[in-house]
């Protein structure tokens, strides 16, 4: 399938579900080139075949964003294969929920290493090209539990939140490279980060994934001197507890 070279390249992790997925379909209906990367390739695979049926171009590479290994690996791919990365999406993320005394410090590690290192490494990834060009927008998914206290969310609360502060250090680092910088705040949305039980029981009040998606592209596609630094995005009736 042919592409057009001047179509802006999109680079969304944690792509395999959730907010990632449609964020995918979602860039992809704008018209952009998606790269959809996470862990596991099956669904990666059923998310490229059904944009590339609607005639859009995408590619999906596994990755782990928790391993500098594959993540230059990955971004060696997208160049050779589009020549750029105008978007990154730093959307990979897990958590566990449990008190802190009960949480592990291999739980730690996966939870900071996924959240936080992932989103640094595939930055400081895509960094270099995006300041020789002069542009590039990178866009954060952090969480309301960055900024709301919750039980059970301890080490992920300090994942997002880190994410944020790491942030907002960096967009005043970029700004004069024309480098935009966002922070994206869910709240309560449906996605396999919850448990089945929870989904049933919160169903109604829940944000969906696709919800998300459509403003993460609206984020993407303000004119060139307007960058939305946050956005905070809450469920109509509140958090949830």
């Amino acid at each position: 399938m042919k592409f057009n070279k001047k179509s802006r390249v999109v680079w969304i992790t944690g792509a395999s579900t959730g907010i990632g997925k449609e964020t995918a379909i979602e860039f992809s209906k704008a018209g952009y080139i998606v790269v959809a990367t996470g862990r596991r390739k099956s669904r990666l695979v059923n998310l490229v075949s059904e944009i590339k049926f609607a005639e859009k171009e995408a590619s999906a590479f596994v990755c782990n964003v928790a391993s500098e290994r594959s993540v230059h690996s990955v971004v060696k791919r997208i160049r050779e294969r589009y020549g750029k990365i105008d978007i990154l999406i730093n959307n990979a993320g897990v958590t566990i929920f449990r008190t802190l005394l009960e949480t592990k410090a291999l739980d730690f590690d996966t939870i900071i290493n996924t959240n936080l290192r992932g989103a640094f490494l595939c930055t400081k990834a895509v960094l270099p090209m995006m300041i020789k060009s002069r542009s590039g927008h990178i866009i954060n998914i952090s969480s309301t539990a960055a900024n709301t206290t919750f039980p059970l969310s301890s080490v992920y609360s300090a994942s997002k939140a880190g994410l944020i502060a790491m942030s907002n250090s960096l967009r005043e680092e970029v700004k004069k490279f024309n480098i935009k910088v966002t922070n994206v705040i869910p709240g309560p949305v449906e996605t396999p980060m919850w448990d089945a039980r929870s989904r049933q029981r919160y169903h109604n009040r829940m944000m969906t994934p696709k919800d998300i998606a459509r403003l993460i592209c609206q984020i993407a596609a303000q004119p060139k001197k307007v960058v939305i630094e946050q956005l905070q995005i809450r469920p109509i009736k509140g958090d949830i507890s």
